[in-house]
């Protein structure tokens, strides 16, 4: 039963987590548990590109300000060493504007903290289901 339950595990898709606000970081993978995914998360975009995850990553939620390296510098990185991970950035700005700029960057959605749970469901079936 155990051996069961860490194959349908390991065979659900990677979702990573990035965000300096600890509470972010320990709500979201239990909602993206519940939503069938595997979650890893990670305190700055330096230690995810320091991680063994990001080949295994499918999608990365992703805080645009952070100390050090921003979620858009990462997303920048990502591109320029050919490692395109759809990307679903979270904010706590009050900048609506910042929204179409990400979108036209590449991102996926921008979702303001706090989001619903609905919102986020909606973006990751923007990722893994593009036709619905």
């Amino acid at each position: 039963m155990v051996l069961r339950q860490e194959r349908r595990a390991a065979e659900r898709l990677l979702v990573s987590v990035i965000d300096d606000d600890e509470s972010v970081r320990e709500s979201l993978p239990d909602l993206l548990g519940e939503f069938g995914f595997a979650a890893r998360t990670f305190s700055s975009a330096e230690e995810f590109l320091a991680s063994d995850c990001i080949d295994q990553t499918r999608c990365l939620i992703l805080d645009i300000a952070m100390p050090g390296m921003s979620g858009p510098d990462l997303q920048r990185k990502l591109k320029l060493r050919e490692q395109e991970i759809p990307i679903i950035f979270i904010t706590a700005s009050t900048d609506k504007a910042v929204r179409p700029q990400l979108i036209e960057r590449g991102a996926v959605e921008c979702l303001f903290k706090p989001f619903s749970d609905t919102a986020m469901l909606e973006a990751l079936n923007s990722v893994f289901h593009p036709t619905q």
